[in-house]
């Protein structure tokens, strides 16, 4: 489709009328880049910690403050498309009365308007070309639908696709928990929890490593949904059930291995009601903590009863097995 990607660039104080007026013209979506908002949230000292900021955030502090969305490229997005040079021209040419009497925007407001033509086929598909097949483990190999893959030897092979959920499975957090999976599961008849499932790779690589019932919790309908459809895809639907819950609020599984690659202070969170879902062999595989924070994570997961197997490292992540 054929779209105008419209960019206004205007004072940080007048963001919120100016949105007010673009949803009063039925723009509803739209990007808010307003440089204030990385330093707001990075100085709430006591309201956040965060494990890690990217480097992408914080380049974000040197944009200009505006609104960017997108208009379909017909009539009457090209309509819209010249009220807002009006609205634009209005600040520049300094018309005060003009710019609060027909937009209820500030007397002092001043914009910047920047359009383009745009095709979705710009931006839909352009992250396919980074996700490649990958082996991430002594046997398990993730490749994505669009990619040909042939199996060597006794690989076992993950065909996933992502779609609008977290996880290709080729980052180091997932790498390390599905390492620690291959060595901890020991018999067909281990169930396994995968909290926090995202797009299933855990699920699926546990199923693949020759468990009978693995189960997959997340909170996300739409990871939920995509993670169901990888399952199917994998051929494992008998074998692999995908929940959407919360572990904390009224889930009632038992399992001999619990997988959460989620972030740090999740662990830590979560650790205790981990605990009470374990039973048999009872081993905690916990990943996506970065090393920095490996420490606080191991002792509050002994805290919670468990002791430390081992912890695996690769870059600047981690991740730790334990057992009751």
């Amino acid at each position: 489709m054929k779209y105008i990607e419209v960019t206004i660039h205007t004072e940080p104080n007048n963001i919120d009328p100016l949105t007010c007026v673009l949803m009063d013209m039925g723009i509803a979506g739209f990007v808010v880049s307003d440089p204030g908002d990385v330093d707001e949230l990075l100085n709430k000292e006591h309201e956040y910690d965060w494990d890690y900021v990217s480097e992408d955030v914080l380049r974000l502090r040197e944009e200009k403050a505006g609104v960017t969305f997108y208009l379909d490229d017909d009539e009457e997005g090209r309509g819209l498309l010249d009220r807002l040079k009006a609205m634009a021209a209005c600040g520049k040419a300094g018309g005060a009365g003009e710019m609060e009497g027909d937009w209820g925007l500030p007397r002092d407001a001043s914009f910047e308007l920047i359009f383009r033509g745009a095709d979705d086929s710009e931006w839909k598909d352009n992250w396919k070309a980074y996700f490649k097949p990958a082996r991430i483990s002594d046997r398990i190999v993730v490749k994505p639908t669009w990619e040909a893959y042939e199996k060597k030897g006794d690989e076992l092979v993950i065909e996933i696709d992502p779609g609008m959920a977290f996880g290709t499975g080729t980052h180091p957090t997932t790498s390390l928990c599905v390492k620690l999976l291959e060595k901890y599961i020991e018999s067909p008849d281990d169930v396994v929890l995968d909290v926090g499932c995202g797009s299933g790779i855990l699920s699926i690589a546990s199923a693949l490593l020759g468990v009978k019932k693995t189960v997959g919790v997340e909170i996300d309908p739409v990871a939920v949904d995509v993670a169901r459809e990888n399952v199917e895809r994998n051929g494992l639907a008998d074998r692999v059930e995908v929940l959407q819950g919360d572990l904390t609020k009224g889930l009632d599984l038992k399992a001999d291995i619990v997988a959460a690659n989620l972030m740090a202070d999740l662990v830590m969170m979560l650790s205790a009601d981990v605990a009470k879902h374990l039973r048999g062999r009872s081993i905690y595989i916990s990943s996506g903590i970065l090393i920095e924070k490996q420490e606080q994570v191991v002792r509050a997961i002994r805290d919670c009863g468990f002791r430390i197997l081992e912890i695996l490292e690769e870059g600047e992540w981690c991740a730790v097995a334990a057992a009751l």
